[in-house]
């Protein structure tokens, strides 16, 4: 038997039929990248202040550098000063940090150049310009060294 069977069906668009089906059962979405992981930073270093110690000795070397240095003389009259005279106008008042400071910068004054000094003003006068300079610095990292 031959049977033929005939349709009245339109053909389909293939390309519209896939279409459909998708709108009906879509596939998932590619999912989004993801975020990138969140790399922690490094802790920032913490924050170091200078010490009242440190600020007076680094105070007066600028003092020093600014307005020059003297011997044999506390304040010259054009304004240089002597070591212990650049420590008194950077600390303000005899206070507790100029006293250290004064300490320190003796103790390294006799570090470097010999036990014998009793004070700032001896030591002061008896050296050149660059000894005394070197002193200065060598107290200042010393200060801040011991975070004073």
């Amino acid at each position: 038997m031959n049977t033929r069977t005939k349709t009245d069906f339109t053909p389909v668009d293939q390309d519209l039929y896939a279409k459909a089906f998708q709108l009906l059962d879509p596939t998932p979405e590619p999912a989004a990248p993801a975020a990138p992981a969140q790399v922690p930073l490094p802790a920032a270093p913490p924050v170091r202040l200078t010490g009242p110690v440190e600020k007076v000795l680094t105070d007066a070397l600028a003092f020093l550098d600014t307005h020059g240095w003297a011997r044999h003389t506390l304040v010259h009259p054009e304004g240089a000063r002597c070591s212990i005279g650049a420590l008194r106008a950077a600390a303000g008042a005899r206070n507790a940090a100029y006293c250290d400071a004064g300490n320190l910068l003796l103790d390294e004054a006799r570090r470097q150049h010999g036990k014998g000094w009793e004070s700032i003003p001896s030591w002061n006068d008896s050296h050149t310009g660059a000894q005394v300079r070197s002193v200065w610095e060598a107290a200042i990292r010393r200060a801040h060294h011991m975070n004073i």
